[in-house]
């Protein structure tokens, strides 16, 4: 599967409305971001990425790895049932999905963006 077609099925609606989240992080979006941004070890990330009917966090293209940063609104009614739906779909396109809780990423950010980095490096090496 291409980088390509990933993303042919989006609308315009679906890109507006990731362009706007790309304005709005939250905080711990913005410290995993800085530590992302800029093509760390070669690799290039996006911020608010659109996959088919859902805006990830972060997507790296190259390792096929979306990271996936979860505020306390996850625990809340039905967002832990959407959250696995989304990672199945997520999965089934041939997608590792990696789940951050909001706090890890804004007290312990350098160590996440450390862990992060090395498992995309894991994933790009050939095999």
């Amino acid at each position: 599967m291409t980088e390509g077609s990933l993303c042919e099925t989006h609308s315009e609606k679906k890109y507006a409305l990731a362009r706007q989240f790309r304005k709005e992080l939250t905080d711990g979006e913005v410290r995993i971001w800085v530590g992302l941004k800029g093509k760390p070890e070669g690799l290039h990330f996006r911020k608010q990425h659109p996959i088919g009917p859902y805006i990830v966090d972060f997507y790296c293209a190259k390792a096929k790895l979306v990271i996936e940063i979860d505020g306390e609104a996850h625990d809340r009614e039905d967002n832990p049932q959407r959250d696995e739906r989304r990672t199945l779909y997520l999965e089934g396109l041939g997608l590792e999905v990696l789940r951050i809780p909001g706090d890890e990423a804004m007290g312990n950010s350098d160590e996440v963006v450390l862990g992060i980095l090395q498992l995309a490096l894991e994933k790009t090496r050939p095999k």
